[in-house]
């Protein structure tokens, strides 16, 4: 009994708990014996002998618990024994074992499955399957225990070598991988899509062509998106948005965004040349990251040049497609290329191009003049600048004289009278470097052409402006309107062996960039550089610029005067007000303003000089901090952030300056 009770019985029968149960219901069950037999020895007796039953009965129940226990325990450690081999061999696992030699010593039947062979053991893996030989030679290089997917017979495995086991597992994750795959194929991809120069070429049409337009824009890009089931939503006049999967965006990819070049050229055959930039996001199942990062790519897009695609997804690289422009070029680059192609289709439709700069030009205003001449007549139209030769600044003269001198006999200019004497209906003006019809050069051929105008400028467009110009280019951001009409010469594309600018022509513009950008000092991006950079390459002379503008004895002596006269009215602005009862030449009240600021402590300085009998002029220079064109605004005139101009009628020099002071507190306390 002993021993039965230590080595049969199953260990929770042995548990002390049990035990002590059992102890305890037989030891009351011996005691209510005892004391029946103390009352009655007759059902004492009884109850001993039910007593000792109840010790048999645990005794023989324990046995046959004990034996069924240890039954369950064999027979449920060989069904274990049994799942594992099973497992083993049944199981979507394949397992190889291998010796040092490479040969196979063992195959389950799960992996037996997909080498066919039935014969394999002695075998070595590679004359069994040298593609699986080869996964495992580069898994075991890796030397990595980590779990890594691999492609082996047109399946999806995930492989797992123990090298020093010499053992290969390879579990079948093909229908995972499927499901994987379908989700990453319908990920969302967002894209928004910006027409570059709608603005721009709407202004130009009339309601039918430019419903036509928007139209065929329309009807391109759905056809587009309906090709690859996107969906397509217009969210503006020249703004779309895409929604597709990625399996469809890896279409797009493959045919290389063909909607660009078809845009393009499709447009171009209609003189109305549309460009698209598109920027596209991906990889992310957050909507606002995805819409982020797209606008994001069309930024970058639009300051590549546009006409191109940018696509990534957030964090990672972008990728390029189309982009036919510089990639370093800023966002407005695409205008000057668009405008230097529109333009050139205006002057193929016109028999007569005159280009008139503001009244009193500068070289700027008449650099990018014979800039606008030259791509006329590059397409075969007669084209001049408009100017009086007998009344010019001495920079102007000094080009003029010398281009007269030069061996090419261009005939660049032309009087007002003439040209409105050869002004026709097909005839189209040009305003460079000004947009207010009342500052013009010749407001008689304004008038006449006032709805064949385009305009170039580098100034803030006003409220004064022409009603239908043909095409606007109006860039505030511009060093210069020399600067717009050399980036328009680029984007040009002469026969073989013909010239754009001579030396000379080139030179002007360069001189141009240089008076208002004060020497590269003021106002100038990568662009003016650019541009510069360019014109230098044609043959643009740097002595020659100081040549041009090299500063006459009087008009030296007369801007020292002026400047002479300097006062603070404010703290960091200075005035410069010159005799009332003399006309200075606004070039010379222009460079005034411009010395000032080369003084400590001015940020801002306004020169006051007399222009006519009836008109004082106010020239406005700032080194940015201060905006001076909203300054002379409240005066009526305008101009750029830090360059800007008015002309007064009707009042003295101090009239002006005490107009100029009220001006000056009103922006402050606007900007306080």
């Amino acid at each position: 009994m002993k021993d039965f009770l230590r080595n049969e019985l199953p260990a929770f029968v042995k548990d002390s708990r049990l035990t002590a149960s059992v102890i305890i219901i037989l030891g009351l069950s011996l005691l209510g014996s005892i004391v029946a037999l103390i009352i009655n020895p007759l059902f004492g007796l009884a109850m001993g002998v039910i007593f000792i039953l109840t010790v048999a009965c645990v005794v023989y129940g324990s046995y046959i618990l004990a034996g069924n226990a240890n039954n369950f325990a064999v027979n449920l450690s060989y069904r274990i024994k049994r799942s594992e081999q099973e497992a083993m061999i049944k199981m979507p696992l394949g397992i190889l074992l291998y010796d040092d030699d490479r040969q196979i010593q063992w195959v389950n039947p799960y992996l037996q499955l997909y080498l066919k062979d039935e014969d394999l053991i002695g075998h070595t893996i590679k004359s069994v399957d040298p593609e699986l030989d080869k996964l495992i030679d580069e898994s075991l290089k890796a030397k990595t225990a980590e779990n890594h997917i691999v492609n082996w017979d047109s399946h999806e495995f995930e492989m797992v070598i123990q090298g020093d086991l010499n053992v290969v597992y390879l579990l079948d994750i093909t229908r995972y991988a499927k499901i994987e795959q379908k989700y990453n194929n319908e990920l969302l991809v967002l894209g928004q899509i910006f027409i570059d120069n709608y603005d721009e070429l709407s202004e130009t049409m009339s309601d039918q062509e430019l419903s036509t337009t928007s139209s065929y824009v329309q009807n391109t890009l759905s056809e587009y998106a309906k090709n690859y089931n996107a969906y397509l939503k217009r969210i503006d006049e020249d703004h779309f948005l895409l929604l597709l999967h990625m399996q469809d965006l890896t279409k797009m990819e493959q045919d290389k965004f063909s909607v660009l070049d078809k845009m393009r050229l499709e447009t171009s055959r209609n003189n109305t040349p549309l460009t698209l930039s598109i920027g596209i996001a991906f990889g992310s199942s957050l909507i606002l990251e995805l819409a982020n990062q797209a606008q994001s790519n069309l930024d970058l897009a639009l300051g590549r040049g546009g006409d191109q695609v940018v696509l990534s997804q957030p964090g990672q690289a972008a990728r390029f497609y189309g982009g036919k422009s510089n990639p370093m070029e800023k966002r407005t680059r695409v205008r000057a290329r668009m405008v230097s192609q529109a333009i050139s289709e205006l002057f193929k439709e016109a028999d007569r191009v005159f280009v008139v700069g503001h009244a009193n030009p500068d070289m700027d205003s008449i650099g990018s003049g014979i800039g606008v001449v030259k791509i006329a007549r590059l397409h075969g139209v007669q084209a001049n600048v408009v100017l009086d030769l007998n009344k010019t600044n001495y920079d102007v003269g000094r080009l003029v004289n010398k281009l007269q001198q030069a061996k090419e006999k261009t005939n660049l200019f032309i009087s007002a009278s003439a040209a409105l004497e050869n002004v026709t209906d097909k005839s189209v003006l040009v305003m460079v470097d000004h947009s207010k019809y009342s500052i013009t050069y010749s407001k008689e051929l304004y008038n006449r052409l006032k709805n064949r105008i385009i305009v170039i400028d580098h100034h803030r467009r006003g409220e004064e402006f022409p009603e239908n110009p043909m095409l606007t280019y109006v860039e505030p951001y511009a060093s210069s309107a020399c600067e717009l009409v050399t980036e328009m010469v680029e984007y040009q594309q002469p026969s073989s062996g013909k010239r754009v600018l001579t030396d000379l022509e080139a030179t002007a513009m360069l001189a141009g960039i240089t008076v208002d950008s004060k020497e590269f000092s003021l106002r100038t991006g990568t662009r003016t550089f650019d541009a510069a950079s360019y014109l230098r390459s044609i043959g643009a002379s740097s002595v020659g610029v100081s040549e041009l503008l090299k500063e006459d004895i009087d008009s030296f002596l007369e801007r020292t005067r002026l400047v002479s006269s300097l006062k603070m009215i404010k703290p960091q602005m200075a005035v410069l007000c010159g005799p009332d009862d003399k006309i200075i030449d606004p070039i010379i009240t222009a460079q005034a303003a411009d010395t000032a600021l080369d003084l400590k402590d001015v940020e801002a300085s306004f020169a006051l000089t007399r222009r006519s009998k009836d008109t004082i002029g106010i020239s406005a220079r700032s080194m940015g901090e201060i905006n001076v064109q909203v300054i002379m605004e409240k005066l009526g005139g305008g101009g750029h952030l830090s360059n800007a101009a008015t002309q007064i009628k009707d009042v003295s020099v101090n009239e002006a300056l005490a107009k100029l002071v009220e001006a000056v507190d009103t922006y402050e306390q606007e900007n306080e």
